[in-house]
């Protein structure tokens, strides 16, 4: 048997493939000679640039001259009908009040919400809590509350009166009347019972005086008329005033068919005339005018609580507080001495029908009632020493409150702009703005406004105090000129120095006083950066762990 054997080895070890051909071709192996490096200049490092894109020539290009054109756009509010008048809220209300009833409106309202829920999730999409600038301070979310004297304007009368109303003009506010009234006239034997309306930008001097026969207790502005005001007066009276035609009230109620008390209470009522208010008293009588017949009054209504029907106006309860709000029509609220608010309507049929909503909400007289300027039904009521917070929806108890205060509160108002805020002030000259958002144990800025009239009062008495030594050192210099006349320079020098050093020694002591507070609220903000760098500085450190 034939035996045999194959010997297997790969291709890569065969070396070079042996290509055979005809050309004159020899192939040698000539090695590297280290020696030759000396006939050669190094050159290290080689650089070579190559470029794989298209090479372009160098050209400048001028382009299209831009050409700017100036349009003006008046925007105005659509959507209206044309017997629509989008400038009177009584009609646009109705309108809306229209509309909501329509059996359409609840269709092509899921219509329009699908897009609007769309846009409103995208911007729910986003972190508004990441920190795109890590090296920025970061900014507190609630910033401290501060506010500033902007204005003083004083009563050009020397006598001390009380500012019992103001009243903002309705052209953006670019004035307002405040009333000046003695409330307790039996100390007082003065005569002037001027009121003033100022200019924002103008403290120095009042733009009107109105000098009526009597003290007027309130003013109010026409919200659709900026020159025609009206008045309660101290003899239970209402007057019209129009400042283009002086400084005279135009009419006057007849004191027969007036209030049988003070008249402290009036507002404007939403009419297509622009000419009815209402009126109210402690006397417990609620009277609708017409400044077109100011003489007798359209309509009264006595707030007798036990026996409405029978309008007796002996058992009435007092009225402290008034309220109304346009876009309700005939709804109107007042508050009673006795501490309950009523809710009326004045298209009721009767007496009673027209008081049949009751609160009680404080237990002493009520001396503010506002509603709130967004949610209407919520409104504010402010006695004794606390203020409250109610709904027409329940009327069990009210929905906030503030605690107890020490002073007695003496008024309140909503915000015009921050819906959750509202002002107190306070018998002892204090000003606390609330917001319940923030917190609501406390007011979150409280100012003293009486402390800039103490000082201006301790100045003003240490001036009477100097010039009263002077009349008297003058005085007893008058009585010695026949006795001892080489005495009297002296004298009169000496009572110089003495009330200079006085004039002398308040100053300073007022400068002193306001140099430390400004020194603590600067020591006050060095502690916040403080705290605030300590507090940055920690959060840092625990993200870098």
């Amino acid at each position: 048997m034939d035996t045999e054997y194959a010997y297997t080895k790969k291709r890569m070890h065969f070396g070079k493939r042996c290509n055979f051909s005809d050309f004159d071709k020899t192939e040698i192996e000539i090695k590297s000679n280290p020696t030759l490096m000396s006939n050669y200049v190094r050159m290290d490092p080689v650089t070579h640039a190559t470029q794989c894109s298209k090479v372009y020539a160098v050209h400048e290009v001028n382009t299209t001259t831009a050409t700017y054109k100036d349009n003006k756009m008046f925007h105005y509010e659509g959507g209206w009908p044309k017997d629509i008048n989008m400038k009177d809220l009584e009609q646009t209300v109705r309108y809306r009040r229209k509309i909501e009833k329509d059996e359409l409106y609840i269709h092509t309202m899921l219509q329009l919400l699908p897009s609007m829920e769309h846009c409103i999730l995208q911007n729910n999409a986003c972190n508004i809590y990441e920190e795109y600038f890590a090296d920025v301070e970061v900014t507190p979310l609630i910033q401290r509350a501060f506010s500033r004297t902007v204005n003083v304007y004083r009563d050009p009368l020397t006598l001390k009166r009380q500012i019992t109303h103001l009243s903002w003009s309705p052209d953006q506010g670019n004035r307002f009347a405040a009333s000046y009234c003695n409330v307790d006239f039996k100390k007082t034997s003065s005569n002037n019972y001027t009121s003033y309306i100022w200019e924002v930008e103008n403290p120095n001097n009042p733009y009107m005086a109105l000098k009526p026969f009597c003290p007027i207790l309130t003013l109010e502005y026409n919200p659709k008329d900026s020159n025609t005001l009206i008045s309660g007066l101290m003899t239970g009276q209402v007057a019209c005033w129009d400042i283009r035609r002086g400084s005279e009230a135009v009419d006057i109620s007849l004191v027969e068919f007036s209030h049988r008390d003070p008249c402290d209470k009036t507002l404007w009522i939403n009419s297509k005339t622009g000419t009815e208010f209402f009126s109210a008293s402690k006397d417990g009588q609620i009277k609708w005018w017409d400044t077109r017949k100011m003489q007798v009054p359209t309509e009264t209504l006595i707030i007798d609580l036990q026996k409405p029907e029978n309008q007796n106006v002996d058992k009435a309860t007092g009225i402290s507080a008034l309220q109304f709000e346009p876009s309700i029509g005939t709804r109107f609220m007042c508050g009673l001495e006795n501490g309950i608010v009523i809710s009326g309507n004045r298209k009721g049929k009767t007496p009673a029908e027209k008081i049949a909503t009751r609160f009680k909400a404080q237990y002493g007289p009520v001396i503010s009632l506002e509603r709130n300027p967004t949610f209407v039904k919520n409104f504010l009521t402010v006695g004794d020493w606390t203020s409250r917070i109610w709904s027409e929806d329940c009327r069990e108890s009210c929905i906030a409150w503030t605690p107890g205060h020490r002073d007695f509160l003496t008024g309140g108002a909503w915000s015009a702009t921050r819906y959750s805020v509202y002002y107190l002030i306070k018998i002892d000259g204090t000003l606390d703005v609330w917001d319940f958002i923030i917190q609501q144990d406390s007011p979150v800025l409280s100012i003293k406004l009486l402390d800039r009239e103490t000082r201006r009062e301790k100045v003003i008495e240490a001036k009477n105090r100097e010039q009263r030594l002077k009349m008297k050192t003058l005085k007893m210099h008058g009585e010695s000129d026949f006795t001892d006349v080489s005495s009297k320079p002296d004298e009169r020098e000496d009572s110089k120095e003495s009330s200079d050093g006085l004039m002398n020694a308040l100053i300073m002591q007022c400068e002193q006083e306001y140099e430390n507070i400004i020194n603590a609220e600067l020591t006050r903000q060095v502690e916040i950066n403080t705290v605030e760098l300590n507090n940055n500085v920690m959060q840092n450190n625990v993200i870098m762990n």
